[in-house]
């Protein structure tokens, strides 16, 4: 029940996927052409809890959407460094296509969250 409990707490979920990725970067082998990649998908990949957090903290319905928004459009970028990185660290693709695969879960849950404003109404977006 526990497990099951955290795949639902985005919170924590969002968080730990941060984690994860931050963990992968520190110990990838870099060099000039990588680095940016790597830099990139940190930051995408951070900001997708990052904003999850500020859209919980949100003043208004408006503001909650916005952030909600940016949180998917932060998970979409993130899917995007991580195949930029499938042919750079071919040894490393299995783990690159996990971290893909939560991306894309969470683009859904956050797209699933903005569909569900729009179609209740709750917001004019």
């Amino acid at each position: 029940m526990e497990k099951l409990k955290m795949k639902y707490d985005l919170e924590e979920r969002t968080a730990k996927f941060g984690e994860q990725i931050i963990e992968f970067c520190r110990i990838a082998k870099r060099d000039p052409i990588v680095l940016p990649i790597l830099t990139q998908l940190v930051r995408s990949a951070t900001s997708v809890g990052a904003n999850y957090m500020e859209a919980n903290g949100s003043s208004s319905r408006k503001d909650f959407a916005s952030k909600i928004y940016i949180c998917k459009k932060e998970s979409q970028e993130t899917k995007y460094w991580l195949r930029m990185l499938a042919g750079y660290y071919p040894d490393k693709l299995d783990e690159l296509k996990r971290y893909w695969q939560e991306a894309q879960e969470l683009t859904m849950i956050f797209h699933k969250i903005v569909t569900t404003i729009k179609t209740k109404n709750l917001l004019k977006i």
